[in-house]
């Protein structure tokens, strides 16, 4: 039982809960942050940890880059670093094709002053020697970068906590009433919390509650495969992307290569493997790209369980059936970087009354067969 009034409810401690649990508690309201298992243990956890505005949709820049000023604020935000280092970005073509997209998506992000680098075959090769010859080109974004998932996301909860927010770990919700005064949540473990507000950033489960309102989504859950090499010399000095997907690589202090690509299997409901198919084709992929991995050996494989939408993008702001109902899931992989931002988002719907950026183009109505206008977010 919640012992005092609530002003909000978070349901759900993975990046964008979480942090949008800090921007509340922080501005002074009272907020019940409710994770059935760990914060920052699902999808926000076990990601690549990649940190990057380069490739995303031109729709998401404007929170991206609103949350690259937040990632770059972290000792002050949360009082750790995470292992964030702005070491760039390098999104590699493997195809004169490939590199015409890279030029093309160069252009149109303009506006948004990324600082972006088209490097031909030579200049890829004297910038980035140990890139491998498949490579004809990339696009590199110096400020762009990586961190530590299993420190960053946790972080924000307990920043959270230390701003006064009510944090409950392993509380599984089971019932979500709405009503004329807000919403009323029960979980398996006894406890009811009440309050005029409510978040729904379950991540992969959040469907179920969209559709208790009558706003049922085609999401569905993902697996990404991942495994961590040995530690090796230093050489990989970019987190590294390719256009068109299959691999994705960074290098971290310790000398570890982080890789992932292509998608694993669930186990069940909350866990998944990456699987043998999955970890070969990223270890012949990473042989191709970075020969300085050849013979390296795979310490560890794992996955996780992400929500992903058919257009990639994410559902993001009020619910068009219910009010005081917001929404923040559906990231498709991508939602480490925007997090901190699409948390902030969510809490100024509620601090006031609307977000300093549009998330139109990730309104929930996009999914239903209605012509009801956008609900407001107060």
């Amino acid at each position: 039982m919640s012992t005092q009034p609530l002003d909000a409810i978070v349901i759900g401690g993975g990046i964008v809960g979480a942090s949008a649990a800090l921007w509340l508690a922080r501005a002074g309201k009272q907020v019940a942050l409710l994770e059935r298992d760990f914060c920052g243990s699902r999808s926000s956890g076990v990601n690549y940890g990649g940190v990057r505005r380069q490739g995303r949709s031109l729709v998401q820049l404007p929170l991206s880059c609103r949350a690259h000023q937040i990632w770059g604020q972290l000792p002050e935000l949360l009082g750790i670093d995470g292992e964030y280092v702005r070491s760039g970005h390098l999104k590699l073509a493997r195809s004169e094709s490939d590199f015409a997209a890279l030029q093309r998506w160069a252009t149109l992000s303009e506006p948004f002053d990324l600082g972006l680098q088209l490097l031909d075959r030579q200049q890829l090769r004297a910038r980035f020697p140990w890139v491998g010859d498949i490579a004809v080109g990339a696009s590199y974004c110096p400020e762009d970068g990586h961190a530590n998932p299993r420190l960053m996301s946790p972080a924000f909860a307990q920043a959270a906590r230390r701003h006064g927010a009510h944090v409950h770990e392993q509380c599984t919700v089971t019932a979500v009433e709405p009503s004329g005064a807000g919403f009323t949540v029960h979980t398996a473990q006894g406890q009811r919390f009440s309050a005029p507000w409510l978040l729904n950033c379950a991540g992969a489960w959040a469907a179920a509650l969209a559709s208790q309102v009558g706003e049922p989504v085609p999401l569905v859950a993902g697996h990404p495969a991942m495994l961590v090499t040995e530690p090796l010399p230093m050489f990989m000095t970019a987190s590294t992307g390719v256009e068109g997907g299959g691999i994705y690589a960074r290098q971290v202090a310790r000398g570890n290569c982080v890789m992932g690509g292509g998608q694993g299997f669930a186990l069940g409901e909350s866990t998944a493997r990456a699987g043998q198919l999955a970890v070969l084709d990223i270890l012949r992929n990473a042989c191709e790209l970075y020969p300085a991995l050849a013979g390296a050996q795979a310490i560890r494989t794992w996955s996780g369980t992400e929500g992903y939408l058919p257009d990639r993008e994410p559902v993001l702001g009020p619910s068009s059936t219910t009010p005081g109902l917001l929404h923040g899931f559906g990231f498709a992989g991508a939602g480490f970087q925007i997090g901190p931002a699409a948390g902030e988002a969510l809490a100024e719907c509620i601090l006031l009354g609307e977000p300093r950026h549009s998330l139109q183009a990730f309104s929930i109505e996009r999914f239903q067969h209605s012509t009801r206008s956008n609900a407001p977010c107060a």
